[in-house]
């Protein structure tokens, strides 16, 4: 799977909430920053040769959707974030968070009850 650019994953955040949208639909969805239209357009062209997205063709026009679905997405980024970034340790992932005050001590509580919990 192809790492995404921060607009490509602007653009597949939109299209998981939407399920199925045409270009200017994607636009609509978009606050800050906006595209022109034919550089969006783009950008989805580039996430279906990713294979991220396919379409249905409406004579000239095409309602993207995603192929790739958030979960997958998510499971690929994580594992190779901890690879590259915390040694491929998840302690050393949460320790970061901790060490940061990004993560409280009842989260990580409530943490480990969760991994309790599935044992």
């Amino acid at each position: 799977m192809q790492k995404l650019t921060n607009k490509e994953e602007e653009v597949m955040h939109i299209l998981w909430r939407l399920k199925k949208a045409f270009v200017k639909d994607v636009l609509a969805e978009i606050s800050d920053d906006k595209p022109h239209y034919n550089t969006l357009s783009t950008i989805i062209r580039n996430l279906e040769e990713k294979g991220y997205v396919s379409y249905e063709a409406y004579g000239n026009s095409h309602q993207y959707y995603p192929i790739v679905t958030l979960e997958e997405y998510r499971k690929t980024f994580m594992k190779t974030a901890i690879q590259h970034y915390f040694d491929n340790s998840y302690k050393n992932l949460v320790s970061y968070f901790a060490e940061e005050e990004k993560i409280s001590a009842a989260e990580l509580r409530e943490i480990l009850s969760i991994i309790e919990q599935k044992k």
